[in-house]
């Protein structure tokens, strides 16, 4: 009986403690109907408080899995994580929306946050080469980046985030270029011309219409007639002369006059 009796009390006291208010006067998220529960995750969101939007979202998706706010929760999920510098998570929320909601009218927006969620571990790609072996970092998040917004304009060519992804893609396409070129140079500078002229080579195949391809016919001069390969390096001088003189090169920045991160919003 009196083992009873503590449950009792311990179940009312629980239900009292649920029928709490907040400190700020809102209910608890155990109380709250799913669009309440969505739009206080909103106004968090809305105020910067990514994490703790995240949470309720999270919360959103456990209690209610299923309609319309389960389906916008996931999407803000990827948003809020991309906000907060949450790449990782931001992936993973974007790549579960893709898998469960292919169909989406606003799939173009989910390629679209999973790109910069990319594209933001791509920043300091360049930067932070220094004094560093370049072959030790991972130009993959440039390349998934990159991947992402080329599904987006492909699948979806006429979505309004098309134009903004085409400029990320030239940035990606002469970043990951430049990063092959500090490559090869760091090859060549240790004598090992051969790996150097293949990743000029790269270069070439891979990003012709970058401005590092100058860069690249160099390396491939200098690498083959350090190997004494007259024949190749007067080849590779012709393009270079004619490249030179034509003076084409792909611009180096999504537009002109304007640097890479006034578009990484």
């Amino acid at each position: 009986m009196r083992h009873s009796l503590a449950v009792i009390l311990l179940l009312t006291l629980t239900a009292c403690s649920l029928l709490e208010p907040l400190p700020d006067g809102t209910n608890q998220p155990s109380l709250l109907s799913a669009e309440e529960l969505y739009d206080q995750a909103k106004t968090e969101m809305n105020d910067g408080n990514y994490s703790t939007a995240v949470t309720l979202f999270e919360k959103l998706q456990s209690r209610y899995p299923y309609g319309r706010y389960a389906q916008q929760a996931l999407m803000e999920t990827a948003y809020a994580n991309y906000k907060q510098g949450e790449a990782e998570a931001a992936i993973s929320a974007a790549d579960r929306f893709i898998k469960q909601y292919p169909n989406h009218p606003h799939i173009d927006y989910i390629y679209y946050v999973k790109g910069l969620a990319n594209f933001g571990g791509e920043v300091s790609l360049l930067k932070s080469l220094g004094g560093q072996d370049p072959t030790e970092r991972d130009p993959k998040a440039a390349q998934n980046a990159f991947a992402s917004f080329k599904d987006l304009v492909t699948r979806f060519p006429n979505s309004k985030y098309a134009p903004d992804s085409r400029l990320r893609m030239q940035y990606l396409v002469n970043a990951l270029a430049k990063y092959e070129v500090h490559v090869a140079r760091y090859y060549l500078r240790r004598g090992a011309h051969i790996a150097a002229v293949n990743r000029a080579q790269g270069v070439l195949t891979q990003y012709p219409n970058s401005p590092s391809t100058r860069d690249a016919l160099e390396i491939m001069v200098r690498g083959y007639d350090a190997m004494g390969m007259t024949d190749l390096r007067d080849d590779a001088k012709r393009v270079l002369a004619k490249n030179t003189a034509a003076g084409e090169t792909a611009p180096d920045e999504p537009i002109a006059g304007k640097s890479w991160w006034q578009f990484w919003k």
